[in-house]
């Protein structure tokens, strides 16, 4: 196996772990670019990315231009001399002009199972759609967006209970195994690459904020959906009793109701039940505004009539007149 020289690139949490299993590697890591510092909290200070705060423990050498577009990133790269440039979840899309500089081109790890699911957001959208398996992929990236040759691919399962943070730890222990096994070997599987179906394609575009707000009139099953695709995220939230309330926790229920879609129709001590279409939905955690997340038990006892049944969720927030 040869000592490679390598660059990466990558910003959240999930990108710092396959950082965190190539600094295991015989390999050089010579420098990490990720996003620059962006404020968050309370003060809005500004915050280095996971992916830079560890960079900077082990003393790699750090870069966060806004654009990698300009010809003086390109000579910097040219100067570093890699082999190999790594992209995990970095946020910022590499000009063709940079994708030929190292030696074995540019590779990505891509949290689906390429042609499908390509763009921002694969986890969420594998979960919306029902989808019970996705994967990882690990390609030579191109011109296009998440359409290079497929280098290596590992499937895991998406469970009924699963939510974007299940998933997505499932998909950092497969991605960190495989990532390590293709740059140990690099000009093999360069050599195994195969073409993705392109026909087959899906785009997985990034959430908006009116994703997350529940339509009631939706089944469970796709308001489930919705709940479990936004956790720690965007959460899916109504409106209730004047305030905007997240659904955190929630599960369909075989039976209907002849109530309105989004009324309570039932309360117990640790959920409450809903009624969407044709289908009710049982909820066991929330969020109130300005408070932490909690199970239906803990806000009964401060607010036992807030689920009372025959109360209304609503669309949007109720007006005062």
């Amino acid at each position: 196996m040869q000592k490679l020289r390598l660059c990466f690139a990558g910003t959240p949490a999930f990108a710092a772990a396959h950082l965190a299993a190539l600094l295991e590697t015989r390999h050089e890591l010579v420098t990490v670019y990720t996003q620059p510092d962006r404020p968050s909290g309370r003060g809005r200070q500004l915050q280095p990315s996971p992916v830079k705060k560890l960079a900077e423990h082990h003393a790699i050498p750090v870069l966060q231009p806004p654009s990698l577009k300009s010809d003086e990133q390109q000579q910097l790269l040219l100067s570093l001399r890699p082999d190999v440039l790594i992209v995990v979840a970095y946020g910022l899309i590499l000009p063709e002009s940079l994708l030929e500089i190292p030696k074995y081109g540019c590779i990505n790890m891509h949290a689906s199972l390429l042609p499908r699911w390509r763009g921002a957001a694969p986890i969420e959208r594998a979960i919306l759609a029902g989808d019970e398996e996705t994967g990882i992929t690990i390609m030579q990236m191109d011109a296009g967006l998440d359409t290079g040759d497929i280098l290596s691919m590992e499937t895991v399962s998406i469970e009924a209970t699963d939510t974007r943070l299940n998933v997505e730890a499932k998909l950092q222990l497969a991605g960190t195994t495989a990532l390590v096994r293709v740059v140990n070997d690099i000009e093999a599987f360069r050599l195994e690459a195969r073409a993705q179906d392109h026909a087959k394609s899906t785009y997985a575009k990034k959430l908006s904020k009116s994703e997350a707000l529940i339509d009631w009139s939706a089944t469970a099953t796709a308001i489930d959906r919705q709940v479990r695709a936004g956790i720690g995220r965007s959460p899916a939230y109504s409106f209730l009793d004047q305030q905007r309330l997240r659904i955190l926790e929630a599960r369909p229920l075989a039976g209907t109701s002849d109530a309105p879609p989004g009324t309570i129709v039932e309360m117990r001590k640790d959920a409450f039940t809903v009624v969407c279409n044709e289908s009710l939905l049982q909820v066991f955690k929330v969020q109130l505004p300005g408070k932490g997340a909690t199970v239906v038990t803990n806000v009964l006892r401060s607010r036992p009539l807030l689920f009372a049944p025959g109360n209304v969720f609503g669309a949007e927030m109720p007006t005062s007149s």
